[in-house]
């Protein structure tokens, strides 16, 4: 069986947004399409990708990603791209991709910080780590597909700090979502079945519409391993920041 997600919502983190900030500095839009291609094609060959819905970029211009509010994060989470605690869900292998808006290219060598529910939907000190993107600007972790919370649709948090080190300033807080057809079908399996919180579909999350409305797609671009999703997905997003520029967040 197998469902995707609107492609090359891998790079759906360049769409136009306004950051945090009441005034925004807006980075110039530029035409990333054939340098976005290229960061997406190669990341699918490395896990032997073979079919996606879309075969065109839904998106060509680069542009920050939104921001959103530190929520559920504890401090200096575990260095290592294996978060799954023995927690039990599908598979995920999530690749994020950093690219730099203000040159379109890869954005190497920085560090990345993730952290989600678990299949009941509760937060605890599982499902967290940290690890730097490689030379070419991608770090991948393996998590479960995270079930969902009462405080919004079915999303992964995600941090992007300015350099390698776990204590560098911080350029980007986001939110990455999933399709409704994902969370609903994966919702049906156990232990997500035994989900007792009040579901928040993606039109209903207004970190998730203030995103779409200024023509942003923050979804994670969902791919079955085998054909055969119970046997674990692969998802791919790409997250658009501004390395010139750095977020004032409280980590303690």
């Amino acid at each position: 069986m197998y469902f995707s997600s609107t492609l090359i919502a891998s790079f759906a983190a360049l769409c136009d947004i306004v950051s945090a900030s009441p005034v925004a500095d807006r980075v110039i839009r530029r035409d990333c399409s054939s340098e976005v291609a290229a960061f997406n094609l190669a990341r699918r060959a490395q896990h032997n990708a073979r079919r996606s819905t879309y075969p065109f970029l839904l998106n060509t211009t680069c542009v920050l990603a939104p921001e959103a509010e530190l929520e559920n994060y504890i401090p200096n989470p575990p260095m290592r791209q294996n978060v799954t605690d023995d927690q039990v869900g599908i598979a995920l292998t999530l690749d994020i991709g950093i690219l730099d808006v203000s040159t379109c290219e890869a954005l190497p060598n920085v560090m990345v910080e993730i952290w989600s529910a678990n299949a009941e939907g509760e937060y605890g000190t599982f499902l967290r780590g940290a690890s730097p993107a490689g030379s070419n600007g991608i770090v991948e972790f393996q998590t479960i597909f995270p079930g969902f919370t009462s405080q919004g649709a079915n999303h992964i948090n995600l941090m992007v700090h300015t350099t390698s080190l776990i204590s560098s300033g911080v350029s980007h807080v986001g939110q990455i979502f999933f399709t409704d057809k994902w969370t609903t079908i994966i919702g049906m399996q156990p232990p997500y079945n035994t989900n007792t919180n009040v579901r928040v579909l993606d039109l209903d999350d207004p970190v998730y519409m203030a995103a779409s409305e200024a023509g942003f797609y923050p979804v994670v671009d969902i791919e079955s391993i085998h054909d055969d999703w119970p046997e674990g997905v692969i998802g791919y997003i790409t997250v658009g920041v501004d390395s010139s520029k750095t977020r004032s967040v409280n980590l303690n």
